[in-house]
C-alpha cells in the first residue's frame, strides 16, 4: 500500500489519492504535535475555550463545502451532512461554555494537613483512529474534548473520507488552533501500531468494529496505555404490549435507515411483543418497501449508497447467511445492478440466536424484527447480546419505561419514544463488547487527564 485513494460511492468512480506519510515523515509528525503540546498545556482554560468556540464558527461558515465533501466520499445524504456539522458546531460551544467549569480544579480538606486541590493536567498527545460514517461528528468527538483538557491530538481517519480529515484540519488551523497540535495522520494500519507504541502518544482512543477494538487495546494495553473504545452494537428497540403502533412504525424506520443505515447507534433488532407483532411486520415492512434509494445530494432522497462496495458485500453475506439458516427476507435482500455501493432497504424476520441478523452487526439498511411473548421476554431478547451500546423503547408509560432503561436494559444509552444519536450534555459510550470509555457530557473531557492530588499539610 503505497497510497490512500478516495472514491465515491455513488458511482464508483476515484475522487483522489494521498501519499502515505513515511516512517520518518510519521515520527516527525508524532514529535511536532507533542511540541505543540507542551505550549498549549499552559494556555488557560477561557483561551482554549475561545479557539474552540471559533471552530464552531469556522464550521458553519464552510458547512455547505464540508456536507458536499462528506457526501462525494462516503454517499451520507446531504441533508444528514450539514445536520452532523451542525452537532459538531453545537460539540464546540458545549465543551467551550462548560469546559472551564468541568476543569477547574477542586479543594478538599486534608485530615492531616491544610488542604489538598485535586487537579486535571493534560497527559499529551491523545491518538485517535476514526471510522468514516461520520467523517466530522468522529473527530470532532474526541479531538474537541481532547483539545480543551489541554492534550495534542493525532487522528488516523479511514482511508475513504482522507479528505474530510484535512478538511477539518483547516478549519482548525483558521480557528486560530496552534500549528501541529491537531495533526491528520496519512498512514497504514501497520504504522498506527508504531503510533501506539510510540512513547510521546499517551493515551488512544477508537472508534470501530469490536475486532479492531481488540487489537487496539491489546497493543495499547501492551504498552500500559489508557484507552477509550466504542465499539459499535447491534441495538435492539423494543416495542411493548402498550406501544403506539404509528409511533413504532415510523420510529423504527428511522432508527434503521438514518445515515443509510451505518450509524453505531441504528435501531437493529426490532423486538416486538406478540400483541403488535403481525400487524407491525405488515406496517413496517411496506414502509421499509416504499424508501427507494436516490441521488445523496438530492434534497428528498431518504437512502443513499452505503460507503464502499466491500462493505455492501459483506452486508448482503451477513443477509444471505441469515436467510441459510431460515430468517426469511419480507423486502430488499438484493444487490441492484447499478453501479456503486447500493443497497435496498430490507426487512428480515423469523430471525433466532445463530444467525448474523440476530447475533452480530449488520451495518447497513437491514432490520432484523423479532417476536418476544411479552415486555418481559422482549428486554430478555434485548440483553441477549455481547454489545451494549444504546437502544429503545417504544410505550405509552413513559414513567414504566424509564424505570425498564435504568434499571434492566444493559446498555449505555437508551432513547425512549423516538431515535436520537447524541447530545453534546449527555454522556456516549456502551458496555460489555460495546467498549468502554465516554465522551460527550464534560465524561470526555476528563478521560485522558491525570486527576492529581496535591496535598499542603500543615507544619
Amino acid at each position: 500500500m503505497t497510497d490512500l485513494k478516495t472514491v465515491n460511492p455513488a458511482n464508483g468512480q476515484p475522487l483522489k489519492t494521498y501519499p502515505l506519510m513515511s516512517d520518518a515523515e510519521l515520527k516527525d509528525a508524532v514529535q511536532s504535535c507533542h511540541n505543540a503540546f507542551l505550549d498549549w498545556r499552559l494556555t488557560s482554560h477561557e483561551d482554549r475555550a475561545e479557539i474552540i468556540n471559533n471552530v464552531a464558527k469556522e464550521l458553519r461558515a464552510r458547512k455547505d463545502e464540508f456536507a458536499e465533501l462528506m457526501t462525494r466520499e462516503t454517499g451520507k445524504l446531504l441533508a444528514g451532512g450539514k445536520q452532523e456539522i451542525e452537532l459538531c458546531a453545537g460539540i464546540c460551544e458545549y465543551t467551550a461554555k462548560n469546559g472551564p467549569a468541568e476543569l477547574a480544579d477542586e479543594t478538599r480538606d486534608h485530615p492531616n494537613g491544610e488542604r489538598a486541590t485535586i487537579t486535571y493536567s493534560p497527559i499529551g498527545v491523545v491518538y485517535g483512529i476514526q471510522p468514516w460514517n461520520f467523517p466530522c461528528y468522529q473527530a470532532i468527538r474526541y479531538s474537541i474534548a481532547n483539545l480543551m483538557a489541554g492534550n495534542g491530538v493525532l487522528l488516523k481517519h479511514a482511508e475513504s473520507c482522507t479528505g474530510s480529515g484535512l478538511f477539518l484540519a483547516e478549519i482548525f488551523k483558521a480557528a486560530g488552533l496552534p500549528d501541529n497540535l491537531f495533526t491528520v495522520l496519512r498512514i497504514s494500519h501497520d504504522q498506527s501500531d508504531t503510533v501506539i507504541e510510540n512513547d510521546l502518544v499517551r493515551g488512544v482512543t477508537l472508534t470501530g468494529s469490536d475486532k479492531a477494538g481488540k487489537h487496539v487495546g491489546a497493543k495499547a494495553g501492551e504498552m500500559l496505555k489508557k484507552t477509550v473504545l466504542e465499539l459499535g452494537s447491534n441495538d435492539a428497540f423494543l416495542i411493548l404490549e402498550d406501544a403506539d403502533l404509528e409511533t413504532a412504525v415510523n420510529t423504527s424506520v428511522m432508527a434503521r435507515i438514518f445515515n443509510n443505515g451505518q450509524t453505531c447507534v441504528n435501531g437493529k433488532r426490532f423486538i416486538v411483543t406478540e400483541k403488535h407483532y403481525d400487524a407491525f411486520v405488515e406496517k413496517y415492512t411496506e414502509a421499509m418497501k416504499a424508501i427507494q434509494p436516490g441521488d445523496p445530494m438530492e434534497k428528498g432522497t431518504k437512502l443513499g449508497p452505503m460507503s464502499r462496495t466491500a462493505l455492501r458485500d459483506d452486508l448482503h453475506d451477513q443477509v444471505m447467511e441469515s436467510v441459510e439458516k431460515d430468517a426469511k427476507i419480507l423486502c430488499g435482500g438484493e444487490i441492484p445492478d447499478r453501479p456503486g455501493a447500493w443497497y435496498p432497504a430490507t426487512v428480515l424476520v423469523n430471525v433466532k440466536p445463530g444467525q448474523p441478523a440476530y447475533d452480530d452487526e449488520l451495518f447497513g439498511p437491514v432490520a432484523s424484527v423479532i417476536k418476544a411473548k411479552d415486555d418481559e421476554d422482549a428486554m430478555r431478547i434485548a440483553n441477549d447480546s455481547r454489545y451494549g451500546l444504546g437502544g429503545g423503547i417504544i410505550s405509552s408509560n413513559v414513567e414504566r419505561a424509564e424505570k425498564l432503561a435504568k434499571t434492566y436494559f444493559d446498555t449505555g444509552m437508551v432513547v425512549i419514544n423516538g431515535y436520537d444519536i447524541a447530545a453534546p450534555n449527555l454522556p456516549f459510550g456502551g458496555v460489555k463488547n460495546s467498549g468502554f470509555g465516554r465522551e460527550h457530557g464534560g465524561f470526555g473531557m476528563k478521560e485522558f487527564v491525570n486527576a492529581k492530588a496535591v496535598s499542603v499539610l500543615a507544619a
